[in-house]
């Protein structure tokens, strides 16, 4: 598994670890579980890690020495050869049967690994340019062309949900037979129901209602929206909820995002209403999962949505943006709502429409936990085996030929 920017060992919520973390941390850990052995390949960023790490009896990291310690994101594409570099010296005494690259540096490097090692290679993306630019978050010419070359070499390519899938054909011309749509999971034993009253003993709220807001604060995640949302809720009257925003400044824009945050809080007068919480480990977000009345993914984009997947299992319902794979996840009036477009005012109908009455908000609930229960890392991980013991059979695609 390649996965250069971001390393399953770090807490995710802040910096540039997120749902991919996780995503990573759980797969491995459940294909380690089944018998398989299950490497990551991580660029080093602190000079204390060791080489190798053991995770767990058959989930191993290692640690690969390439460029500066401290690089920016965006500066990782200068490393990727050297990323190569060291991924391939170890593999030459630790072979491999499949390389998995995760998001699309890592990609790039293991673009060139099967070729020089002549690996089958699985790519997974979590999130694609030209998607992104459509919500008007721009990124570089040199991402968006080394994912049209990774897309069209990868022997099988893994999409977070039918939506995912849809992209990777519509926007890069993928070869929809060799698309695989492998959701991610949800860990049960930590995200399950339990005490409301429990869960908001123990984070010292009161009984009032709570939203609850998870990610990392950056423009795509749309925290601004949740708390214009309670803006709204404000406007209209009434018992006025809390708002939790869980999560921490995250990329070039990340600072900026948590001083916009501060400022539209001083603004509409709801200091005394939202409460910014650091990042948590990642079990500790199911308590406050449990004290919420529902969760807020008012997301630009997402290729899954590991957040509203994660409510749902809590029986949280969930009011997300109607984008990416929140459209799977979040099933209108069933599940959750979703909202198209941005307005914090539709946000805020949705909300009341929930909160305002609880035979419906408990409907959701409900079917919210039957809809989480079929989302297990241990079924990905065994869709999974079946794809890499596929791909290891199948006459590799070769772009170069």
């Amino acid at each position: 598994m390649l996965s250069l920017h971001t390393s399953p060992l770090v807490q995710p919520g802040g910096g540039d670890a997120g749902g991919m973390n996780v995503y990573v941390r759980e797969l491995m850990a459940s294909l380690a579980h089944g018998g398989t052995d299950a490497t990551v390949y991580v660029r080093r960023w602190r000079d204390d890690l060791p080489k190798r790490m053991t995770v767990e009896p058959g989930f191993e990291v290692v640690h690969v020495d390439a460029g500066p310690l401290e690089l920016a994101k965006e500066e990782l594409p200068e490393v990727v050869d050297a990323f190569a570099d060291g991924v391939r010296a170890h593999l030459e005494i630790q072979p491999a049967d499949v390389l998995h690259a995760n998001y699309w540096l890592s990609g790039m490097a293991g673009h060139r690994l099967k070729h020089e090692l002549d690996l089958p290679l699985v790519s997974t993306f979590h999130t694609l340019a030209r998607v992104k630019a459509e919500t008007g978050d721009a990124e570089p010419e040199n991402r968006i062309e080394a994912e049209a070359a990774v897309i069209a070499c990868s022997d099988v390519i893994t999409a977070n949900s039918v939506v995912e899938m849809d992209e990777l054909v519509t926007h890069y011309g993928a070869d929809s037979s060799r698309i695989e749509v492998v959701p991610p999971g949800v860990d049960h034993a930590f995200f399950s129901t339990g005490s409301r009253r429990g869960a908001r003993q123990a984070l010292g709220l009161g009984d009032e209602p709570v939203l609850l807001f998870v990610g990392r604060i950056q423009p795509l995640k749309g925290a601004d929206v949740a708390v214009e949302t309670l803006a709204r809720l404000q406007m209209r009257g009434g018992q006025l909820p809390r708002l939790l925003l869980v999560g921490g400044s995250s990329g070039l824009e990340g600072d900026v995002e948590v001083a916009k945050l501060h400022r539209l809080i001083a603004e509409h007068g709801l200091t005394e209403r939202v409460t910014m919480v650091s990042p948590q480990p990642h079990h500790v977000l199911s308590t406050y999962y449990r004290a919420a009345d529902l969760a807020l993914v008012p997301s630009r984009s997402e290729s899954f949505g590991l957040v509203a997947l994660e409510a749902a299992a809590c029986g949280v319902p969930v009011v997300a943006s109607d984008v990416g794979g929140l459209r799977t996840l979040v099933d209108h009036g069933r599940t959750g709502l979703r909202v198209p477009g941005r307005d914090p005012a539709d946000y805020a109908a949705a909300v009341e429409q929930i909160l305002g009455d609880q035979v419906f908000a408990g409907r959701l609930s409900a079917r919210a936990v039957e809809a989480a229960s079929s989302y297990t890392w241990t079924s990905m991980a065994a869709r999974l085996r079946r794809v890499y013991a596929d791909v290891s059979e199948r006459i590799p695609v070769d772009c170069l030929a």
